[in-house]
């Protein structure tokens, strides 16, 4: 009877887009964290006599070496670690701010709805290339600065959400019964209504992280994000367009890196937003 019971639990874990997204998303993450033990000599060891080896050609460089003879398997496992960090950090800042802007303009209504809310329409409104241009030349270039931009342009994705779901539960029972009650605000906000509103939340932040991948991707090629020296993605794609007709492996592996990562998050946000939405879940 308990394995019967058990079943319903966890058979959402054998769902396919969980599976790959798993597999995809979650190797690349280890093999980053790990990428010091895997890669003791680093990704910077230069050797000359081995510029642009082909790759599977031997078992010290499986993915071929760069025009400088760096091994591109061990670049491209450790440019994962700019990525990665990244996308994960501007997701965690842009969630904690519109989520809190959400919140409280949902939730109060009135003169500070009004200005937060123009204020994001004015935000969604201009170009993201635009404001990553400006940002940029007036802050500079640099890791905490692609941060940065990405947390500036992203939080207003949080407080819309954030703000319609408030509104549709601002008035229900178990709100007006605390609130009845006399309970603070603060603890309506964050033990009431949070509750209720994470699971959407949570699906759009994994599918962010997948976007500010490859945003961060992007703006390296186009020289607008993180410092050229730093191993990246990105970076290792720009450094490689000028060897694709007679190197195409510099810039193919660290392509199919992005590829496979952001495939796996993506099936993974699939997937969330079918388990925590019982309207939306489809039988499989």
């Amino acid at each position: 009877m308990s394995a019967v019971a058990s079943t319903p639990r966890f058979a959402r874990f054998r769902n396919l887009e969980f599976i790959l997204g798993a597999l995809l998303a979650g190797g690349m993450c280890l093999a980053v964290i790990f990428s010091s033990a895997i890669f003791p000599g680093g990704a910077e060891k230069i050797d000359l006599m081995a510029r642009l080896l082909p790759p599977f050609m031997k078992w010290a460089h499986p993915f071929g070496t760069d025009p400088l003879g760096r091994d591109v398997l061990a670049r491209v496992i450790t440019g994962g670690k700019i990525s990665l960090q990244v996308g994960f950090i501007s997701v965690a800042g842009a969630v904690i701010i519109g989520v809190v802007m959400g919140l409280i303009s949902g939730y109060y209504r009135g003169f500070w709805d009004m200005v937060v809310m123009r204020f994001a329409d004015v935000q969604l409104a201009m170009p993201f290339i635009l404001l990553a241009i400006t940002f940029i030349a007036i802050a500079g270039g640099g890791l905490t600065n692609m941060i940065i931009l990405l947390i500036v342009s992203q939080w207003v994705q949080y407080a819309r959400l954030v703000r319609g779901s408030v509104l549709s539960l601002r008035d229900r029972e178990f709100i007006l019964s605390a609130r009845a009650i006399g309970v603070k605000d603060h603890r309506i906000l964050f033990q009431h209504l949070l509750p209720n509103l994470i699971g959407p939340v949570i699906v759009l932040m994994t599918l962010n992280v997948a976007t500010n991948i490859l945003l961060e991707s992007s703006l390296t090629f186009l020289g607008l994000g993180v410092d050229p020296l730093i191993p990246s993605w990105g970076g290792m794609l720009a450094d490689g367009r000028t060897y694709l007709q007679n190197a195409w492996w510099v810039s193919v592996f660290p392509g199919l890196a992005i590829l496979l990562t952001v495939l796996g998050l993506n099936l993974l946000g699939d997937w969330l937003r079918d388990s925590l939405d019982p309207t939306g879940r489809t039988s499989r």
